[in-house]
């Protein structure tokens, strides 16, 4: 069985967010470090666990990004996957999710993956596209945020348990090969072995240099990138403290949360 479990790097949380001087995007030189997206670390352990459940299969971990993005493909190999595989951009701007499902889709089109694996969304952008779209562009059946799978004995079907709207929970029974986005708590991603990391800083990685002129039709375009604006303004309130308490009471009863 052969599994391919796709990961992004982001901006650490801490990191400042700034936009660049044409509003088009972030600046990523200001980002003070990078990390895997936390939700893709449950699909990359899920793939792992599968890996140990069923012998003979093996994992390959694929991202879409700069050069920078090859250490999460090393963490991915340290955290137990066979094989690292980097597609680079030659931008740090924003990539559409189609342009990156239609890339990893390509690559995994001819390699016969019994599953692919995806977070369930990223934490920058937080769009959950990327792995519908794979699924899409090979005609694959999937499932979104999923909290169990269990594969049949035969390994030719799997019976999903996602989570939908209401805290409500639905199964699916899908035909394999299939695409999976899995839901943060679906297991506890472990920490990347040393022996692990010692053999990724060695083994090389599958790379492919992408140009933005061989980029897929463009479907969509970023028009502005602004901060979020504050949804109410608050009130300052003044002089001495029984003048600020006389006036927060009136306050309170204008707004009849008193009486």
């Amino acid at each position: 069985m052969k599994i391919l479990v796709c990961i992004k790097q982001v901006g650490e949380s801490e990191s400042p967010i700034q936009i660049d001087d044409y509003g088009r995007w972030i600046q990523t030189d200001a980002i003070t470090g990078y990390q895997m997206n936390r939700l893709d670390e449950f699909a990359v352990e899920e793939a792992v666990l599968l890996k140990e459940a069923y012998p003979g299969t093996s994992v390959d971990a694929i991202t879409l990004g700069p050069d920078r993005s090859a250490e999460v493909i090393k963490r991915a190999i340290g955290m137990g996957a066979n094989h690292g595989v980097h597609i680079i951009t030659e931008s740090e701007g924003y990539l559409n999710p189609f342009n990156i499902a239609s890339r990893i889709a390509d690559y995994a089109r001819d390699k016969q993956y019994t599953l692919i694996l995806t977070g369930v969304m990223s934490e920058d952008q937080m769009q959950g596209q990327v792995g519908p779209m794979i699924a899409a562009c090979l005609s694959l059946p999937w499932a979104t945020a999923v909290i169990r799978q269990q594969l049949a004995s035969d390994t030719k079907s799997v019976l999903v348990e996602r989570e939908i709207e209401g805290g409500r929970r639905d199964t699916l029974h899908l035909q394999l090969p299939a695409v999976l986005t899995v839901q943060s708590g679906i297991n506890r991603p472990r920490y990347p072995s040393l022996s692990n990391l010692l053999r990724a800083n060695k083994q090389k990685l599958e790379t492919f240099q992408v140009g933005d002129s061989t980029q897929p039709q463009l479907r969509e375009n970023v028009v502005r990138v602004t901060y979020p604006e504050n949804s109410r303004s608050g009130t300052i309130l003044t002089g001495t403290q029984q003048e600020k308490a006389s006036r927060l009471l009136n306050l309170f009863r204008e707004r009849a949360l008193l009486r």
